[in-house]
């Protein structure tokens, strides 16, 4: 049987003209390393195992290995094979071609792209760097129990059951479900049966769900101002018109009158993103008066509402009262890790049915063994143990941000509505700062805050200038220094404060 590499000389040597066969070997060899098939640190075949695929003597192999290490393509060691080379001849550096870095790549004019598309590209925010000081939303993935969670998976991949290597159109595994049920009637005070909860890979895929299966082109959607980016394209990449509603301290303020009325309604009751507000009682009400004068439907993102440092946990919305019009969603991506890929929707009875066919038709079911493991993982009490040693660890670290804040900015630098909850804060800047600028200088001293006032949208609300700083991944002993380097990133571009320069 042929090895991949052997495929792929053969192939070239049929169309390789001219030269001796070692030559010919030789060219193909450097060919394939200067394209990029062979990467840097890959092991070569054995000459007599490589002689044996091409059906040429091995001799012609070893000439031509021999060529690419004087040329310093490859190296030899003694025991340990034939590699090619870490750092390639100077030459490849001229003949290869340059990676594009999709953070500067500009789409060219006669690019077939849809309209959508290009504002979809023209509003991206996803960023590369996802990990260290001080990246928003993203949960210490070092903190969770990765042995007992694979010990079962590894159970249950041994002898998997044929339903969980199948497409679903069940709306995900109905352990995962029955356990979500559960924990949700308890921990959220959501009210649901299993058959009303439907798996999906996350917030975005949700979202993107409810917006097509609920929704026509141009219908209306109104949004936290300021609010989630992510919604906010999913939302304008199917055509719907995003009308932004401003936030205050007890959360979205509803439009008493509104010109045109709301299809859907995507708030953050529990912890607003980004400011970080909770959604009054009142307010919460007011809503739900809303949705069912205009026959709209509210999408409730639980988003943090396991973190809260103190007091007792907001209920959710969607518990208010029953027969809501709200579509409950969530994720375990803060719990848990984002590359889980693993989310939730509590859909009203009457959606159950179109919403989990539209899942099946658009995505279809998958990750079945893994939705399976979550399950036990669950029951088992490993998840809700997981949640509480958690919180005590971010409260820590909460804590600690406030106290550099508070000791080297000065309280005002602290936003109003940060409240005892949640995987970031926002630092509040003045107006004459940019917190763009900032953050770009920031980032190339390799620390990663988001600028506030790019989760606004609209004119007509005034934009704050601010950075979000999460604090969840970084750890107490790291924090003091790095928040040094940001200060001083905040010195350079003209925001200062009363404060002594952090000695460390």
């Amino acid at each position: 049987m042929h090895t991949l590499l052997a495929d792929y000389l053969l192939q070239h040597l049929q169309e390789t003209c001219g030269g001796t066969l070692p030559t010919r070997v030789f060219n193909c060899l450097r060919d394939a390393i200067l394209e990029g098939v062979l990467v840097p640190n890959t092991r070569l075949p054995a000459s007599r195992d490589l002689a044996n695929e091409l059906n040429v003597s091995r001799n012609t192999v070893l000439n031509a290995y021999e060529k690419l290490r004087a040329e310093g393509y490859i190296q030899a060691h003694t025991g340990r094979g034939t590699w090619v080379s870490e750092t390639l001849p100077d030459h490849y550096i001229e003949v290869g071609s340059t990676p594009i870095s999709i953070s500067t790549a500009k789409i060219e004019p006669n690019f077939t792209l849809s309209v959508r598309a290009i504002g979809l590209l023209e509003h991206a925010a996803a960023s590369p760097y996802q990990w260290g000081a001080f990246v928003p939303g993203v949960p210490d993935v070092t903190e969770f129990p990765h042995v007992e969670f694979n010990r079962i998976k590894s159970r249950l991949s041994r002898q998997p059951e044929i339903s969980n290597l199948i497409y679903s159109n069940a709306g995900g595994c109905i352990e995962l479900r029955q356990a979500l049920a559960d924990y949700l009637k308890i921990a959220r005070s959501v009210n649901c049966e299993t058959d009303q909860i439907i798996i999906t890979e996350g917030i975005h895929q949700a979202v993107d769900l409810i917006s097509r299966a609920l929704c026509d082109l141009n219908d209306e959607v109104w949004i936290e101002n300021p609010g989630y980016w992510g919604a906010k394209n999913i939302l304008r990449i199917n055509g719907l018109s995003i009308t932004p509603i401003p936030v205050d301290a007890e959360g979205i303020i509803p439009k008493e009158k509104p010109q045109n009325t709301p299809r859907l309604i995507f708030v953050t009751p529990s912890h607003q993103y980004p400011l970080g507000s909770h959604l009054s009682l009142s307010r919460r009400r007011k809503l739900l008066d809303i949705a069912k004068k205009y026959n709209s439907w509210i999408i409730e993102d639980d988003y943090d509402s396991e973190f809260r440092f103190s007091g007792q946990p907001y209920p959710s919305l969607q518990g208010l009262e029953e027969n809501t019009p709200v579509i409950y969603i969530g994720t375990f991506s803060k719990t848990i890790y984002p590359a889980l890929r693993i989310g939730y929707m509590v859909v009203p009875k009457q959606l159950v049915h179109p919403l989990r066919t539209i899942s099946a038709e658009l995505y279809r079911g998958g990750h079945l063994l893994t939705q399976q493991a979550l399950a036990e993982f669950i029951v088992e009490g490993h998840y809700a143990a997981h949640i509480r040693r958690m919180r005590l660890l971010y409260a820590k670290r909460h804590k600690y941000l406030i106290e550099l804040i508070h000791r080297y900015l000065g309280e005002e630098f602290l936003h109003e509505y940060n409240h005892d909850a949640g995987l970031h804060l926002v630092l509040k800047l003045p107006e004459h700062a940019n917190d763009v600028e900032i953050c770009r200088l920031a980032l190339s001293r390799s620390i990663n805050v988001r600028p506030l006032s790019q989760y606004y949208s609209g004119t007509h609300t005034p934009i704050q200038q601010g950075l979000l700083l999460g604090f969840a991944c970084v750890q107490e002993q790291d924090m003091t220094f790095t928040f040094s380097i940001l200060r001083q990133c905040l010195i350079e571009n003209g925001v200062h404060s009363n404060v002594p320069k952090i000695n460390v």
